[in-house]
């Protein structure tokens, strides 16, 4: 398997190539899509997008961790983390063999 991950310039590209839309235009439909994304997680909203997967927020906990150099004992504070979690559309078309 390659290690290689797209980045935000080859998604532009990638969705200016589908769309006939311009870089720029694909730019702001991108930038768009991801603000969307954030404001409705902030919200605490889960975003469900069909066939693809959900976004939603989860809280972590409190707890102890250790500075690396000291060992001193240091809190660690509760936190919101986003989670993905991929529709089984999504799941299985990751799992399809592929004829050489």
């Amino acid at each position: 398997m390659g290690t290689h991950s797209l980045n935000r310039n080859e998604l532009v590209e990638h969705v200016a190539a589908q769309t006939d839309m311009t870089k720029a235009d694909a730019t702001a439909a991108l930038n768009a899509l991801m603000d969307g994304i954030a404001k409705a997680l902030r919200r605490g909203e889960d975003v469900r997008l069909a066939n693809f997967g959900t976004f939603s927020v989860r809280e972590r906990g409190p707890g102890v961790g250790r500075h690396p150099v000291t060992g001193a004992v240091m809190p660690i504070p509760a936190a919101k983390n986003a989670h993905f979690k991929p529709a089984v559309a999504l799941k299985g078309s990751l799992n399809v063999r592929r004829k050489k």
